[in-house]
């Protein structure tokens, strides 16, 4: 059919022409790509009929020897007589019988398949990743006395459902479901969590410019917290930069916009929920979506022990207890003139991380408190060997931190310092570093301590 369909096309393309040789050069033209076409569709009909003779030679395997095949395949392309799922299916106008299913050879899994790197999609433009982190060993103890203690823990299990709505627009999820799941019944043993960690749709515009729109998403800064995958780091758990300093991991209520500026640059612009300074249970906001009233204690979100590690915004049912608006942006940079070199600046400002409400232990109210950041991290794998070098830095830098509930609070060992986190050990002593400062109440609040 092919070949009678360019003989027709040709020959009155051919007529029409005025000049004799270009006729005879067109009509030889035309006889050779007349016989390609009969050698490919003699190649293609040997390869269909390749895999029945197969097939009609091999007697029916049990289910359960298919089965072991396919868990021992290698993962390597199909071969002429292993034919793929999609030729099969045009070929047989209904599904085959389970029979016909074992007498194929067994298909290789590759990391290719859209579904867990396991299998073809049920559904056009769908696909599922995962992965996970699984820890058995010994943990010292400090309130053991430093005694090592053996343990276990589902850390986490992660599904990263994507859907292709078009080739444009593209919603992306991952569920998290953390030390073994959401319970905390005593019979059940267990003590976690399920929940959204990022969800959103990009809407993919030109390379320079797309939009995420709005929904759950990693704050761009530093890189651990946008590749917090257990291979991205080398360490058991995640760094300890990234456990207090930098919120582990640190996902907002946000929109963004991002593209490839050139080959070696990357960028993203993201509007957010701002961080707060309260760090305490949602049974002590109020239904005004305040902090608690004056007079009541409660666990500031900032700290000098904890850092910013209970300052994320909350994520569900209009908790948030601040109207401030964050900014944060992140630079990639991959120059192709350095193999092996790969970097990042990124930064992240909110105007005010203090609650509605706010206010210290004796009921004075405190007044507005900004939070700067500033991250550089630098990789450098070198050429053919399994050596990588990496550096960061980052600094917290806080407008007014004589605003910060934890130097407002009578526990004098999680103050924080004007510029940047410090951890300081509840066991640790303790002496002045700097002169007492003034809230904006006039009280005076305890000295800003660290270790010396």
């Amino acid at each position: 059919m092919l070949a009678a369909t360019a003989i027709s096309i040709v020959s009155s393309g051919a007529a029409s022409a005025a000049d004799g040789d270009a006729n005879e050069l067109l009509l030889k033209k035309l006889e050779k790509m007349e016989r390609r076409i009969q050698q490919l569709e003699g190649e293609l009909k040997q390869k269909q009929d390749r895999p029945t003779a197969d097939a009609s030679a091999r007697p029916a395997a049990k289910s359960a020897t298919v089965r072991s095949a396919n868990a021992a395949a290698p993962a390597a392309e199909p071969t002429d007589t292993q034919a793929k799922p999609d030729a099969q299916h045009s070929e047989k106008s209904s599904k085959p019988s389970s029979k016909d299913w074992s007498a194929l050879p067994p298909l290789p899994s590759s990391p290719d398949k859209p579904i867990l790197g396991l299998a073809d999609s049920p559904v056009a433009g769908l696909s599922i990743g995962a992965y996970g982190e699984i820890k058995f060993g010994t943990m010292q103890n400090p309130e053991a006395g430093g005694q090592w203690q053996k343990g276990f823990d589902a850390q986490r299990f992660v599904l990263l459902p994507t859907y292709a709505i078009t080739p444009n627009i593209i919603f992306n999820a991952e569920i998290e479901f953390e030390h073994a799941g959401a319970g905390f019944d005593n019979d059940d043993k267990l003590h976690g969590t399920a929940e959204i960690e990022q969800i959103w749709v990009d809407f993919k515009i030109v390379d320079q410019f797309n939009w995420r729109s709005p929904g759950i998403d990693l704050v761009p800064f530093g890189y651990i917290n946008q590749h917090h995958e257990p291979t991205q780091f080398y360490s058991v758990g995640r760094p300890e930069l990234y456990n207090g300093l930098i919120p582990s991991t640190w996902k907002v209520p946000s929109t963004s916009i991002y593209g490839t500026i050139t080959e070696d640059l990357k960028y993203q612009v993201m509007v957010s929920t701002s961080n707060e300074d309260f760090g305490d249970s949602f049974d002590n906001r109020t239904g005004a979506k305040t902090a608690p009233p004056p007079g009541t204690a409660y666990a500031a979100g900032i700290d000098g022990v904890n850092a910013l590690g209970f300052s994320r915004p909350p994520l569900g049912d209009f908790q948030q207890l601040n109207n401030a608006t964050a900014i944060s942006g992140r630079l990639d940079f991959t120059p192709t003139f350095w193999p092996g070199f790969a970097g990042s600046v990124s930064a992240y400002y909110s105007p005010n991380t203090t609650p509605r409400g706010a206010h210290d232990d004796f009921g004075n109210f405190l007044g507005r408190s900004s939070l700067t950041m500033f991250d550089a991290e630098f990789r450098y794998r070198v050429p053919d060997t399994g050596l990588e070098f990496r550096a960061e830095y980052v600094r917290a830098s806080f407008g007014a931190p004589e605003n910060l509930r934890a130097n407002n609070d009578t526990d004098p060992t999680n103050n924080m310092s004007a510029s940047r986190c410090t951890a300081i050990p509840a066991k640790s002593p303790i002496t002045c570093r700097s002169a007492p400062f003034s809230t904006a109440s006039g009280r005076r609040c305890p000295s800003i301590a660290i270790p010396q």
